[in-house]
């Protein structure tokens, strides 16, 4: 096989310490170098200073977990570094260990036999961190609200059963009453009602009259509440530091908010999980295939077996799944909505919207590679009327004659508008 690196090294990354090999091709035979180091950062430097001497500015290491993280940090500045997912260089059991890894890497990646891993730069990466941690806050928000209505439930207060948000300023109000007081005062309750929800007032009273809340199970209450305020609070202080730091991708946040159903905290993710530069994926293709959005290609002997889609994309996918929810129910166009009711016939809902999910993230591609706005080609047949299409089209013959009057090809004695 082709020689791709002739000095390359592999590095088997672990908590405390890394094992490297260098391997150097004279002619046909290879050479090995191996050393270890620790992964403190003096250590990680003199590893650096070890690949510099031996002219080695090719390293190949697998992704494990996040102890790959900080010799990345180090190396990024001068050596080129590939980070490969363990699939591609898992080791055979039964004769494998440290030492052995990393030689294993090193004679993978020197055939080029290992693809790298999408690492983003520096700036991406740290944006992605307060977004992944802004989606983790937003799961436990939602489970405190959860935590929050179970425990009236248990108390036997069924308001949830009539009000529709547990958290609006009705039942906000109502449930501050509750947890602040020892008897119920219907009448004072019926008082906190606003807008529609005094019609169902009788409903409200009936479902709370019996209730059962012991001092201990307010208190409890009252931590989860001020639990989810606090969260509240920290979500709100993340988004102001996202501001500040997606400043530099404001026009491509504004790119994509020409997408129907993408609002700016869904671009502000999509930006932080694959950036704006399009090139390291390479075609859109290899991104839907990355963000775990490409059916599965398992055959044999002629048989298809599971095309169920990848695990990959943990924090891109459901971000683009709820932009595609969103899409399907836009007022704003009715592009997407078609296509959904097309597939939904025939593979079903969640298929459907996993195919609304793909088209966006190819849409986006495209658009960060050109620059353009959203304006798909099939977008006339399918979201604009039949009379505004009939028009688009009288406009664009209009423009052609005039194009061809003005360089002499016809005279303006036959232009002749088609009446459609």
């Amino acid at each position: 096989m082709k020689i791709v690196y002739p000095i390359c090294c592999g590095v088997d990354v672990h908590k405390t310490f890394l094992v490297a090999t260098i391997i150097t091709t004279r002619e046909i035979t290879p050479h090995y170098a191996r050393k270890r180091f620790s992964t403190f950062n003096n250590s990680i430097l003199q590893f650096k200073q070890w690949l510099l001497t031996n002219n080695c500015l090719d390293v190949c290491m697998e992704s494990t977990g996040k102890y790959w993280i900080p010799v990345y940090n180090l190396l990024e500045d001068s050596i080129r570094v590939t980070v490969a997912n363990p699939k591609w260089v898992r080791a055979v059991k039964g004769n494998k260990d440290d030492v052995k890894d990393s030689k294993w890497i090193g004679d993978l990646f020197r055939l080029g036999l290992v693809p790298g891993s999408y690492i983003p730069p520096r700036p991406i990466r740290e944006l992605r961190e307060y977004t992944r941690y802004r989606s983790k806050l937003v799961s436990c928000r939602s489970s405190e609200k959860n935590r929050f209505q179970n425990s009236w439930t248990v108390c036997n207060v069924a308001l949830d059963a009539v009000v529709s948000d547990m958290f609006g300023k009705s039942a906000a109000s109502i449930t501050d009453y509750l947890l602040t007081t020892d008897s119920f005062d219907p009448q004072h309750c019926i008082s906190l009602l606003q807008r529609s929800l005094k019609k169902k007032a009788d409903q409200v009273v009936a479902s709370i009259e019996g209730y059962q809340m012991s001092n201990s199970q307010k208190e409890r209450a009252l931590l989860v509440r001020s639990h989810l305020d606090f969260v509240d609070q920290a979500i709100d202080s993340l988004d102001q530091k996202l501001d500040v730091m997606v400043a530099p991708y404001e026009s491509a946040v504004l790119l994509l908010g020409t997408i129907p159903g993408v609002d700016r905290s869904s671009a502000i993710t999509i930006i932080s999980e694959i950036g704006t530069d399009m090139t390291q994926f390479g075609s859109s293709k290899r991104l839907c295939c990355w963000a775990g959005l490409t059916p599965g290609n398992n055959e044999s002997a002629g048989k298809k077996k599971s095309v169920r889609i990848t695990r990959a994309g943990v924090y891109l996918k459901p971000a683009l799944v709820q932009v595609a929810h969103a899409a399907v129910k836009s007022n704003k166009s009715s592009y997407y909505k078609t296509k959904y009711e097309r597939i939904c016939k025939r593979r079903g809902k969640k298929r459907a919207i996993i195919a609304i999910a793909r088209m966006i993230l190819t849409a986006i591609y495209h658009m960060f590679t050109t620059g353009e706005v959203f304006n798909p080609s099939d977008l006339y047949k399918i979201d604009m009327p039949q009379e505004m299409l009939l028009k688009q089209q009288e406009k664009a013959v209009k423009q052609a004659l005039k194009l061809l009057t003005s360089l002499g090809l016809i005279q303006s004695a036959d232009i002749s508008v088609p009446v459609a």
